[in-house]
């Protein structure tokens, strides 16, 4: 969806005869996930679309473990029912339909049991962090996160203490029909102290159980701050600006509120990845007939 589009769009969403007033694009960027083991429902949680432009491949960002069902340190088992999903619902915007949902029930796994899940190239299963290729129909909306672009990434600068959201769902509870909540906190580390082995950094945020593959983006209304050519600069703006940081995976324990995000470059990975391994099955399906 362009941006001229968007500003339409949302528009029409009035209530009551009366306009909510503006609705932030961010919003409409996280949609709800529910995993299935055949009809039996295990557990709820967040998913976004991302792709390097408005030209390029679209795929489903989420969590592993939302979809594997299991621990990411320990493999064990996430549900109460001893379950593992076996398919995934979508909740996503209906086109053209501001404030409506379309449910897409999707299988995980092929016929061979192989998932149809991507991995991050580097990582593996180590990275919190997969893709989900889609074949979209012009029934749904996309609005996804755009990597190579600054629409979403603009060089702006996001130091300790500075304020960031974790857009999301927590236990399944929702801001209106299926729009997320959005749960503010602090960055709490330095992002240059992250690892290429460990592409994790913390924050400070009291985001729950339903917010794991949640984006976590620093909104800025008013002025921010940029960093270019080794400059931090200030920047008023009359528009608000925003820089996405990566996908939030949950509480480093149950009594703490400090949070793990996996950085946007995990994302950037697993997206070309994906994009590599959609093209790749459509030559082979094309060869086969």
């Amino acid at each position: 969806m362009e941006v001229s589009e968007f500003s339409n769009f949302k528009k029409q969403f009035i209530t009551n005869d009366s306009t909510m007033g503006i609705i932030e694009i961010l919003t409409f960027k996280s949609l709800f996930i529910e995993m299935y083991f055949d009809e039996h429902k295990l557990s709820s949680g967040t998913a976004f679309l991302s792709a390097n432009d408005r030209e390029s491949h679209c795929a489903l960002i989420t969590n592993r473990h939302n979809i594997t069902g299991r621990n990411q340190e320990t493999g064990e088992c996430l549900s109460n029912m001893c379950a593992t999903p076996n398919n995934i619902v979508i909740h996503f915007h209906k086109n053209n339909s501001i404030g409506e949902w379309l449910k897409v029930k999707l299988p995980l796994y092929r016929e061979d049991e192989t998932p149809y899940w991507i991995e991050d190239p580097i990582l593996g299963a180590k990275a919190d962090v997969v893709a989900l290729n889609l074949d979209w129909g012009s029934d749904v909306s996309k609005v996804p996160f755009y990597i190579k672009t600054n629409l979403d990434r603009d060089d702006l600068y996001v130091g300790p203490g500075d304020t960031v959201s974790v857009i999301g769902f927590p236990f399944g509870v929702s801001s209106f029909g299926k729009f997320p909540i959005w749960a503010t906190g602090f960055l709490a580390q330095e992002l240059l102290l992250m690892t290429d082995d460990n592409p994790v950094f913390l924050i400070d945020c009291r985001a729950r159980q339903g917010q794991s593959g949640s984006p976590v983006v620093a909104y800025r209304a008013g002025g921010y701050r940029q960093y270019r050519d080794g400059t931090i600069s200030s920047v008023m703006s009359a528009t608000p600006k925003w820089e996405f940081l990566g996908i939030y995976s949950g509480r480093v324990n149950n009594e703490s509120d400090l949070g793990r995000v996996w950085h946007v470059s995990v994302i950037d990975r697993v997206l070309n990845a994906a994009e590599e391994d959609y093209k790749k099955r459509r030559n082979n399906n094309k060869s086969a007939s």
